[in-house]
């Protein structure tokens, strides 16, 4: 096998790939989305999108990594040299990420710092808008906000000290003390939210299941989405991260416990924060449906409101909740950025250190963009269409490419099995072959139609004063950019040898 970085323990790759997959999103997102749609009856289009599309995914992502021992568009270039832009398109995707999601680990973290004085005050909206990031009109950039900038740099000073580590002193080691810390740091926010006031009446909200929902395909389709962008699949992380594994691995067992982990966590925020909007309804005198709100309200407008009316121990509190979004966050990004370190550095051939830099360097640069006075509504669009229109789509077109145009599903299968405890066999491998194959590209097909179909009709955000020359210029252009990213880099030349498979990489591996 070629001199590939490799992680230290199985436990280690765990960690980074529930690392990955387990960001803000789960944390903010996921509680909405399931109120939205239907509370306890949501779980069962969920849990069937888990392993009609989730688990399978993750599946087939490490077994494309761990097989072409590459970064997502040296694996891709590996399965076939016609889709080598496939793999720079999904990490254009996560380049374009990976610039607003450092922003956002900024504002948690200086949050943290506000909630030990509650210096957001009565006003949580106004504070946020107004005093902290002083946001200009949608359009305008403004200048650089120094509370935001200030955060940001430290943020990137983490990210990249990290990557500039490597994989197994650096991402594995972090993970390793950043995941544990979160998961103890909210396991004592959701027991303390349990002991308030109105907990029960936020828990029966969230639970209580309007089966009548389960007829809608909106709701379905929602539910694939939450799988589809809380699992950090489609965009070159899960290929990039297996890539790293040695030749015995536990592909499948892995698929299945990163997917169950990251749902788990999922399940664990949604207790959380509906006990403490529960708390909050009974506190304000109206209804749990009043005050439930999902992605930056909730965490930066709804739960300084909230820390406000604790009982006791406010800013200790507050300072956990920010924390875990800070842990969180910097856990997924770190994930993000290595995604294109990797791709540079095997495109390049250049070294770990310079990859850093060049790529890292300059995700850090374009981020200042969202730290002026209109980053917020700049971010808004860029999430909103990257993700629409990057990550659902790249995802659609990588099982279209790998089952339907390349036909690689059998060989893939084949690898997953040789190094596999769990045989993806019989049951397993019909489920496996039919979710991917039918089911995921189904369901995404339509979720893509609608979506379009949507936004030619309806100008995104435009309640918030949103134009559609502004949709256009910072949503409909990043998202077609990176596909165009992805091809032009993809029209660069590798060293030969680079493209080539290593031997021994491309024989059977013996248990």
């Amino acid at each position: 096998m070629e001199n590939r970085p490799q992680w230290g323990t199985r436990a280690g790759f765990i960690m980074a790939a529930v690392g990955s997959a387990i960001g803000l999103g789960n944390i903010w997102r996921f509680p909405a989305v399931a109120y939205d749609n239907g509370g306890g009856a949501f779980f069962l289009p969920y849990l069937f999108a888990l392993l009609t599309a989730g688990i399978p995914l993750l599946i087939l992502e490490f077994t494309l990594g761990h097989k072409y021992r590459g970064s997502a568009p040296l694996s891709y270039a590996r399965l076939s040299k016609k889709f080598e832009w496939l793999g720079w398109w999904q990490v254009a995707i996560a380049f374009v990420i990976s610039t607003y999601y450092a922003v956002i680990i900024a504002w948690a973290m200086s949050y943290s710092v506000f909630s030990l004085k509650l210096s957001w005050g009565e006003d949580t909206v106004g504070f946020l808008v107004e005093d902290y990031l002083q946001l200009a009109a949608p359009g305008e950039f403004g200048s650089l906000v120094p509370s935001v900038l200030i955060p940001l740099i430290l943020v990137w000073v983490i990210t990249l000290g990290v990557l500039f580590k490597g994989i197994k002193k650096g991402i594995e080691v972090a993970n390793k003390i950043f995941i544990p810390t979160l998961v103890v740091l909210f396991l004592i926010i959701v027991v303390r939210a349990l002991m308030l006031d109105g907990a029960v009446e936020g828990l029966n909200a969230f639970f209580k299941p309007n089966w009548d929902v389960l007829t809608s395909g909106k709701v379905w389709v929602a539910a694939y989405g939450q799988i589809f962008f809380s699992l950090s699949i489609a965009f070159a992380i899960m290929v990039t991260y297996s890539s790293y594994l040695p030749k015995k691995s536990d592909i499948t067992n892995n698929a299945f416990i990163t997917g169950f982990s990251n749902s788990g966590f999922e399940l664990l925020a949604g207790i959380g924060v509906f006990s403490i909007l529960g708390f909050m309804a009974v506190q304000q005198g109206v209804g749990v449906d009043e005050v439930v709100k999902g992605g930056v309200g909730l965490a930066f407008m709804v739960f300084p409101q909230v820390i406000n009316e604790f009982p006791a121990f406010n800013q200790f509190f507050g300072f956990l909740f920010f924390t875990s979004l800070v842990l969180a966050g910097l856990t997924s990004l770190i994930s993000i950025v290595e995604t294109f370190v990797a791709g540079v550095q095997d495109k390049f051939n250049i070294s770990r250190t310079k990859a850093v830099l060049f790529g890292g360097g300059l995700s850090a640069v374009l981020s200042l963009f969202f730290a002026t006075q209109g980053g917020l509504n700049l971010l808004d669009v860029a999430d909103y269409f990257i993700n629409q229109f990057g990550v659902a789509l790249a995802g659609l077109v990588q099982v279209i490419v790998v089952v339907w145009i390349v036909r690689q599903l059998k060989p893939l299968q084949d690898h997953a099995n040789m190094v596999s405890d769990i045989k993806l066999t019989g049951f397993l491998g019909s489920w496996w072959k039919i979710s991917l194959a039918f089911i995921t590209p189904l369901v995404l097909g339509y979720m893509m139609f609608d979506l379009i179909r949507t936004n030619i009709k309806e100008v995104y955000g435009a309640a918030d004063g949103y134009s559609r020359l502004f949709t256009i210029q910072y949503g409909w252009i990043v998202a077609l950019g990176a596909i165009l990213v992805g091809i032009v880099f993809s029209l660069l030349k590798w060293k030969k040898a680079e493209v080539v498979l290593p031997s021994s990489s491309s024989k059977e591996v013996n248990k």
